[in-house]
């Protein structure tokens, strides 16, 4: 049994040192549940692909969906249904266009309504950061003269108490639950990314449960240029996925399929063709 929420407002209950070791659809299956908050982070590559396809699988719904940048994973969570609420920077397939179950959510409530919540990507990072921080809230200017300004309540503005200046204020973003994936961790539930490393720390450290989905286990974490290590007391759960970003790529184990990402313009254009992909390439693919 997984013990959830080692992680409170700001600090940490050491309750166990190491993080639990198990297979996805367990890790899933005891972290996430429907109504969650879940920030499924990952930059450019390391974008936890087959976590969310196991969210897919086990039919979990009802959820807000957290991501600074949401392509592929989003649009196949909000194409089945599993997404009340996007709180997201920016969206849309890297190099090649809109992400169409996205825009036929939006537009036309197909299958479900979605709520949208857009920030700037600062502003995400710094909600991500008050969150992981412990502090109420974050300030930054990057959006003032900006049409976000009023768009919804999760941007105010506040006077900088020393110069008088106005300021934008985020609140801070505590998700349910973080998932990532990461190139490798050891027996005791150690990470390590490197590479782009996005907002993934920031995102675990922010929210009460986490789950990395690994390329490999490995007996010990030897540092590289550019590594991101993420202690296993600040980790629930660890799951060995092997190839868990594909499409997107994991830098030292494999690359980006591009042929996919243009692809999937076509699969997700059309409700039908969507609809069979997933049936043939998510649920009736069972993977642990």
């Amino acid at each position: 049994m997984i013990e959830p929420g080692r992680y409170r407002n700001g600090s940490f209950r050491l309750g166990r040192a190491v993080a639990e070791i198990t297979t996805l659809r367990a890790a899933v299956s005891e972290l996430i549940q429907p109504g969650d908050t879940v920030a499924l982070e990952g930059f450019t590559h390391l974008i936890p692909f087959e976590a969310g396809a196991e969210i897919i699988r086990q039919s979990i719904r009802d959820l807000t969906l957290v991501r600074l940048t949401p392509d592929l994973i989003a649009d196949q969570l909000i194409g089945v249904g599993a997404v009340r609420e996007l709180i997201f920077s920016w969206g849309g397939n890297p190099g090649v266009g809109s992400l169409h179950r996205l825009r036929d959510a939006i537009e036309n409530a197909w299958p479900n309504p979605l709520l949208i919540e857009e920030h700037s990507h600062a502003g995400l990072v710094n909600r991500y950061t008050a969150g992981a921080s412990g502090l109420p809230f974050a300030t930054l200017r990057a959006y003032v003269g900006t049409s976000l300004m009023g768009q919804h309540g999760n941007i105010k503005t506040i006077a900088c108490p020393f110069t008088g200046e106005e300021l934008a204020a985020v609140p801070a973003l505590n998700p349910d639950v973080a998932v990532v994936h990461a190139q490798q961790a050891d027996r005791m539930g150690n990470v390590m990314i490197w590479g782009i490393s996005g907002v993934q720390k920031e995102a675990i450290l922010a929210s009460r449960r986490s789950l990395v989905t690994v390329e490999e286990i490995v007996d010990e974490l030897i540092p590289r240029p550019t590594s991101l290590q993420i202690p296993s007391f600040a980790i629930d759960a660890v799951a060995l996925v092997p190839h868990g970003a594909w499409p997107s790529y994991a830098s030292g184990y494999y690359d980006r399929d591009n042929d996919f990402y243009i692809n999937w313009d076509a699969i997700s254009r059309d409700r039908q063709t969507f609809n069979s992909w997933i049936k043939r390439h998510i649920y009736e693919a069972h993977h642990d």
